[in-house]
């Protein structure tokens, strides 16, 4: 399963342009208001506002009406160029505009054990639903202290920066991006360009499990590295008695994530990166399906494979936490709110409150890392509010879950 992340690639010359208008926008501010606090001072000649001379022109073309319908359907068409464009760089797709999620480049070799790779370092960014698996498996099992880990945040480029957090975090109990504490690169690409076997040309995407002392790339798969935190660094493990992957359940697991990860993982994502309205046809209608599938599951079952929690769960999780903020809106995944499904809700919220788990949520972070980064999908930047049901305060209401397991035990026992 794939944890390639994707974020739109904008040009340099868009980039420095943005850059440049936001220190003149800044310098601007800052002389309107020594400005009034000192009408003295002579003012220059002021520049002319672009909006101003915009509408002046409409008024005198056209009036009040609207465009005339030849604009229109120029600039429709120059942006569909321009968006298939962008998209095509954003989310590779196959000839039907179905999204093909490209696959890792970095698999971790197993047995990969403690001999072999004393120092490991976790490199995350806090909107990726792939590298929020990571963070949740290093919190349950407590690998905070063997595994130390680095949080980027996107650029605008799409890329992923480090950076240094001049303002305190007000819940130090939520992660948050910071710098590069491993190798002290600017941005997520130059810790792949240290490797020692060679440089890298491909997409530098998170999570990635950096082996410290041979300095290279141990693995950028999300699923590879929570099996081996589940179970190969139980000697530094505060919890090594925690087993998310049971041998006795490995088929359910199997199973379960051969249903959610093409459906619902990557689902949200080929509905959201879908560039036909067939391949968003045929994967809206696959993640309902599957969504109304697991609703009913989880009606008598508190977690996917019964009883017990498993890395399974963790994968469900990561995209049921962005599903009302992000995909129902931004990805067009708007058949139904996940707070509409009783079953699937309280199961979020059943996770959403086992220890440590909601520190690995930053929802201003997921939220940013969608709504602003995403251009060709949001193209105002506009972030709009977080829904009610998806705030700290609704997802710590009791879930009442526990009760499906008790009710489990109880009529097994009286069965036999």
């Amino acid at each position: 399963m794939s944890s390639v992340s994707h974020f739109p690639i904008l040009s340099p010359t868009t980039t420095s342009t943005a850059v440049s208008a936001t220190k003149t926008n800044r310098f601007a501010c800052h002389v309107s208001t020594r400005m009034s606090l000192n009408q003295t001072t002579p003012r220059g000649p002021q520049l002319p506002n672009p909006k101003t001379i915009l509408s002046t022109i409409t008024n005198l073309l056209w009036g009040q009406s609207l465009p005339p319908g030849l604009l229109i359907s120029t600039v429709r068409t120059a942006w569909n160029s321009t968006w298939q464009l962008m998209m095509s760089q954003l989310a590779p797709s196959d000839s039907s505009g179905s999204y093909t999620r490209p696959a890792s480049k970095f698999r971790l070799n197993l047995p990969f054990t403690l001999q072999n790779s004393p120092k490991l370092h976790l490199y995350v960014g806090l909107p990726c639903p792939w590298a929020h698996r990571t963070l949740i498996v290093r919190a349950l099992k407590g690998l905070e202290d063997a595994v130390p880990v680095s949080i980027a945040g996107p650029g605008q480029d799409g890329s992923w920066e480090f950076k240094d957090i001049t303002t305190p975090n007000r819940d130090r109990n939520i992660l948050v991006p910071g710098k590069d504490n491993a190798n002290g690169c600017q941005n997520l690409k130059g810790v792949y360009g240290l490797r020692r076997a060679g440089g890298y040309d491909g997409r530098a995407t998170v999570p990635m499990l950096w082996d410290v002392e041979k300095k290279e790339v141990a693995c950028n798969e999300s699923y590879d590295i929570i099996e081996f935190f589940n179970s190969g660094l139980n000697g530094l493990a505060r919890n090594p008695g925690l087993d998310l992957s049971p041998k006795e359940l490995k088929g359910k697991i199997e199973e379960w994530n051969g249903v959610i990860y093409p459906n619902v993982n990557n689902g949200v994502y080929r509905c959201g990166f879908a560039q036909s309205q067939e391949a968003y046809d045929s994967a809206v209608n696959g993640l309902f399906t599957t969504l109304e599938i697991v609703e009913d599951h989880l009606a008598t079952s508190r977690y996917l494979c019964g009883d017990t929690l498993t890395l399974a769960d963790v994968c469900l999780f990561t995209t049921l936490i962005r599903f009302d903020i992000v995909y129902n809106v931004l990805f067009k995944c708007t058949k139904k709110k996940l707070i509409e499904y009783p079953n699937l809700h309280g199961y979020l919220r059943d996770m959403y409150q086992m220890p440590k788990v909601a520190g690995t949520c930053n929802f201003s972070a997921i939220m940013d890392g969608y709504y602003k980064v995403l251009f060709p999908l949001n193209p105002g930047s506009i972030s709009p509010v977080m829904p009610s049901g998806c705030e700290h305060e609704a997802l710590s209401t009791p879930h009442n879950r526990e009760s499906l397991s008790l009710a489990n035990k109880t009529t097994q026992v009286s069965v036999s």
